[in-house]
């Protein structure tokens, strides 16, 4: 009797078991099913909004919108823009776009948009520059300036002062907000108090063309450190395996930049600085004793090598703290890819012909050679 007591309730947990697994699989396949049915329809709504996003926002339109593309803008900036004066739905799509189709070298200016045109008809006016203004300012910042002569520079061309311009890039408060809007490019190192100037060397040598009246000061240094960025952008994978930051990367251009203009002894006079630092000689070079005076003079005197400064390069056996003038882009290039050479001297003589050496002996020659 117990026996088939024992047979039926056997019986009875194999029934039990039997369901309880079919409503499991049955749970599952109902999980999978739905967790299927959610990929498929995220696809086809992804599929369908990028899509959509791809084309004009109003075909039919004929609304004419005005916007500015501000110099050294990015395709994201440019995306932002377009996307806030309903041009385009979606910056981000748009960015992808610009990215997927390798598009650049967009041109800053006034365009004319409408809300139907095509992601490549945009793309087109802005390689092109379709502008629908001339420039009502061009201004031509040279290489090798100061923040105090682009100041003046500035002044003479727009309605603010020389002293207006320099108490906004020494403004510490508006070099925070810089410093967080450009983090790869602006770094601590320039709040250091004895800088002079914390944007020396970051506002870029170029032409600017400008399409108001009376560009702002803040619009004018942003659009400069744009370009920065741009180029220096480029040049981040080298700076970083020479072991340098930013800072001392446009430190060291700089230095070159205002040693000589020719691009092929920018690229021998690197390769001298570099083996100086590494025989741990100070650099010696005299721009940076007439930065530390605050003088633009052409001969240095003995007296003006003892100044005591961060900048002076005749007391300091390394980098100045930073920069002492703006760059062109082949002093980055000659920084990042100095001459291979032996030289630890050089010197000019009064037709700017420089002469190496690798002894101090033989430098001395040359200086009673071609310099008397």
């Amino acid at each position: 009797m117990s026996k088939k007591k024992d047979s039926g309730s056997f019986k009875d947990n194999l029934i039990t078991r039997s369901q309880e697994a079919s409503t499991v699989r049955k749970i599952v396949l109902i999980i999978l099913v739905a967790l299927f049915l959610i990929l498929v329809i995220g696809a086809i709504s992804g599929y369908l909004y990028v899509k959509s996003a791809l084309e004009p926002v109003d075909a039919e339109s004929e609304e004419e919108i005005t916007v500015e593309i501000p110099i050294g803008s990015s395709s994201s900036g440019i995306a932002t823009i377009l996307e806030e004066n309903g041009i385009i739905k979606d910056g981000k799509i748009f960015r992808f776009y610009v990215k997927f189709k390798n598009e650049s070298d967009f041109q800053a200016g006034e365009y004319t948009f409408t809300p139907a045109m095509t992601f490549d008809e945009i793309i087109e006016s802005l390689k092109n520059g379709r502008v629908i203004l001339d420039a009502v300012h061009t201004v031509t910042i040279p290489e090798g300036l100061t923040v105090d002569q682009i100041a003046e520079i500035y002044s003479e061309r727009l309605d603010f002062s020389k002293e207006e311009f320099l108490e906004t890039v020494n403004d510490r408060s508006y070099i925070k907000e810089l410093m967080n809007r450009y983090p790869n490019l602006l770094s601590e190192e320039i709040l250091d108090p004895d800088i002079r100037t914390p944007l020396e060397g970051y506002l870029f040598a170029s032409t600017y063309d400008y399409y108001v009246e009376s560009p702002s000061i803040e619009s004018i240094v942003e659009g400069m450190l744009e370009q920065t960025q741009s180029v220096v952008s480029k040049y981040m994978p080298a700076i970083e395996e020479l072991d340098f930051n930013v800072h001392e990367a446009l430190t060291f251009a700089s230095i070159v930049e205002r040693e000589t203009a020719s691009e092929e002894q920018r690229e021998q006079i690197s390769g001298v600085f570099y083996n100086r630092l590494e025989a741990e000689m100070p650099l010696q070079t005299d721009p940076t004793v007439l930065y530390a005076l605050g003088e633009h003079n052409e001969v240095v005197t003995y007296e003006d090598l003892e100044v005591e400064s961060p900048y002076n390069t005749y007391k300091v056996t390394a980098l100045p703290i930073g920069p002492i003038s703006n760059f062109a882009e082949n002093s980055l290039n000659a920084v990042v890819d100095p001459a291979e050479t032996e030289y630890l001297y050089f010197l000019h003589d009064k037709k700017g012909n420089i002469y190496y050496a690798e002894t101090y002996e033989e430098h001395l020659q040359n200086r009673d050679e071609y310099m008397n």
